[in-house]
């Protein structure tokens, strides 16, 4: 799968800025078809960052939704701010 369609866009709300503060993760809404290895690809190659861990999960609309850990030297609220959910 191309890395420009792994990612759809960022999640911003008040539980993903709380996950941004205690756990260091960025939420993405995601292709249904993207795979772990992939969706770690396109973040790290994306944003330039450090991809610790990556968890998936598909929610009753049937949306994915990507909860990406970044390593600690890339602060997640540095990303947010960048992107301008902050």
């Amino acid at each position: 799968m191309e890395i420009d369609k792994v990612i759809h866009y960022p999640l911003s709300t008040e539980k993903t800025i709380r996950l941004m503060e205690s756990e260091n993760n960025l939420i993405f809404v995601v292709d249904l078809k993207a795979k772990k290895p992939e969706i770690k690809e396109a973040v790290e190659k994306t944003f330039k960052v450090k991809v610790v861990k990556v968890r998936t999960l598909v929610t009753p609309k049937g949306q994915k939704r990507a909860y990406v850990r970044l390593s600690p030297e890339n602060p997640a609220l540095d990303i947010a701010t960048d992107l301008g959910l902050m």
